[in-house]
């Protein structure tokens, strides 16, 4: 980086800082912030899911869901380890918050955090069996395709990073999600109580985007941490979910 150039400059410009020893305190508290937020994120919805393995209908649901559960806490520890170099307490965080807290099914926060941890909003709401956990995965998984492609090219390069190895393996956790509402979808019975499940489900993940036009995107975005707008990766997303739900006539 130029001795010259302001450090918001350099990053509009597509600069990249590689250590925290360059990153200027209001970049570092909102790194940190965006990583807190996936971290907290892929423990609350690890911790979910661990619960509704044994609801899975066969062998091979199990094994796909234990696959889901355990990468999902990976990814979380890779982007923890990230954290630690910022001075993050990484050895005594996973066990700092019961990610398997949840509000009552019918609250309604919106995009707020609640409580202590950083979580999307999604994952404060419980699972409540097999199907449910199959639909909740798939319109979180499509989002959560959406959001960590964008974080691909975050400016700290070292997440960047993680977030390329991590996007493929999070996208495979929707493909699988897909597999099993395909097989849901097939009966009658299965496909209606997926409707009603998508209903329930859809409004809380479209919060998980964020707010249109948002003061702290524009923060962001001068830091190189964002490039596309909410209200832009929300479309996107709803295309996306409503060519799924149309292929297996859940729409």
């Amino acid at each position: 980086m130029s001795d010259t150039m302001p450090i918001e400059e350099y990053l509009l410009k597509g600069g990249v800082l590689t250590s925290p020893d360059n990153a200027p305190p209001r970049y570092r508290g909102e790194l940190l912030r965006l990583m807190a937020s996936f971290v907290d994120s892929e423990l609350a919805g690890a911790a979910g899911f661990a619960d509704t393995i044994n609801d899975a209908p066969g062998i091979k649901e199990r094994i796909a869901s234990a696959k889901i559960v355990l990468e999902k806490t990976d990814h979380a520890g890779r982007v923890l380890e990230i954290m630690g170099s910022f001075g993050a307490d990484s050895g005594r965080y996973a066990a700092h918050h019961p990610w398997n807290a949840r509000l009552k099914r019918d609250a309604d926060i919106g995009a707020a955090r609640q409580g202590g941890d950083m979580r999307l909003s999604v994952f404060h709401y419980p699972l409540q069996g097999w199907l449910d956990a199959v639909v909740m995965n798939v319109l979180m998984g499509t989002a959560s395709t959406i959001q960590l492609r964008e974080l691909t090219h975050v400016s700290y390069q070292p997440l960047a990073e993680v977030f390329r190895a991590i996007l493929p393996r999070e996208a495979h956790h929707t493909e699988l999600g897909i597999e099993a509402l395909k097989r849901i979808a097939e009966d009658e019975e299965g496909a209606k109580a997926a409707r009603e499940a998508i209903i329930y489900w859809r409004p809380r993940v479209a919060a998980s985007f964020g707010l249109s036009g948002s003061a702290r995107y524009e923060t962001l975005f001068r830091f190189g941490l964002r490039h596309t707008p909410n209200e832009t990766l929300l479309s996107e997303w709803q295309a996306a979910i409503e060519a799924q739900l149309a292929a297996l006539n859940l729409n």
